[in-house]
């Protein structure tokens, strides 16, 4: 919805009363910073904790020691997009005497997630990373949502890469140190993959609660359907036609004859030329579209330009920078990397990587 997703997760904080907040970074640390600076614009206050070293999910949290040590605190994963009561779960995390409680939501395929076998009081006997085929004793998978009291300092070792689901929640079960879960509802996932992103993104769409327009907005014989959301300076010519939901930024052009379909999301800066079809597709800034192409279920990124008469097919990612030449189909699920050029009628069915940036 063209705004950083860590902006989303920092506005849901501050909306559950959480105003006291630390960052741990390493990787785009600058980037993250521009974003959010102090927190004050957000009514909450970030201190920032570097790591020069990957140190890990526990050991990172272990080097903001100084600024968690002398209360509970909540811990969320800085690529989630959640609408999770998380009062809630504090709250049920103080009145119960664990050292850690894990956020549980039921889903269906927790490969990609640590399970948790629970009790009916709530206490975790077992708890696996990422479990295989034959390993899914439960569907219970952790958010990555963790409740901790300070004393869990004692247990992770200082300066050194150590995780919580890996090594930290094993040692504290061996021990037999209590830990509890909880089973939340509503919407969470991790940004991680592009399966995740387009559902984050879909989900945060079916929100917009109506049509709203910043600034001015051109429109010549399009048929408009709602909720939208409208950049200033953005035009729409003859005979297109938008069914929201939808986000537009600023200053996107939209040719003539140009369809643009639900849970889609275009950028600042776009050209989207005439007789183009874009349909359940996220557009960052700054991307052209060509005459006849279309997106359908698709991520693309920053200063991409795509040429005529092409074709995007579901689940493509195209990095920022990308030149697609006329008359290119890009097939199902394929990646494309930043700053590759394809060259014009090419039919791309395997993922481009570009080296530079592995």
């Amino acid at each position: 919805m063209n705004k950083p997703s860590v902006v989303h997760l920092i506005e849901h904080l501050a909306k559950e009363g959480f105003n006291e907040i630390v960052i741990t970074i390493g990787y785009m640390a600058e980037k993250i910073e521009e974003s959010l600076g102090d927190g004050r614009m957000f009514g909450v206050h970030i201190d920032y904790v570097y790591e020069e070293t990957k140190l890990g999910t526990a050991g990172s949290v272990k080097n903001a020691e100084e600024y968690l040590k002398d209360e509970p605190f909540i811990i969320v994963g800085g690529d989630h997009v959640m609408d999770l009561n998380l009062r809630n779960m504090y709250r049920y995390h103080e009145t119960n005497d664990a050292m850690v409680t894990i956020g549980l939501m039921s889903i269906d395929d927790p490969r990609e997630f640590g399970i948790a076998d629970m009790d009916v009081n709530n206490r975790i006997h077992r708890f696996l990373e990422k479990p295989g085929p034959g390993e899914i004793f439960s569907n219970l998978a952790s958010t990555g949502i963790y409740m901790c009291c300070p004393e869990i300092f004692d247990w992770i070792p200082e300066n050194q890469q150590y995780d919580f689901a890996k090594d930290l929640f094993p040692a504290l079960m061996n021990d037999d140190r209590k830990i509890n879960g909880m089973l939340v509802r509503g919407h969470w996932t991790d940004v991680g993959s592009a399966h995740a992103y387009r559902e984050a993104q879909r989900w945060m769409l079916e929100s917009l609660p109506g049509t709203s327009i910043e600034g001015n907005f051109k429109t010549k014989n399009s048929r408009i359907v709602g909720p939208l959301k409208i950049g200033n300076n953005v035009s729409v010519g003859s005979n297109s036609a938008l069914v929201g939901p939808i986000v537009i930024g600023e200053n996107t052009t939209i040719g003539n004859n140009v369809l643009i379909g639900p849970y889609t999301a275009i950028g600042s800066n776009c050209v989207i030329k005439d007789n183009s079809r874009i349909l359940s597709s996220y557009i960052f800034n700054d991307v052209t579209i060509g005459n006849n192409s279309n997106a359908s279920g698709s991520i693309i990124d920053n200063n991409t330009v795509i040429g005529k008469n092409c074709s995007m097919e579901n689940g493509t990612v195209i990095g920022p920078r990308v030149n697609i030449n006329d008359d290119s189909t890009i097939h199902s699920d394929v990646k494309i990397w930043p700053e590759i050029n394809i060259k014009a009628g090419s039919r791309i069915k395997e993922t481009i990587i570009d080296p530079e940036f592995e």
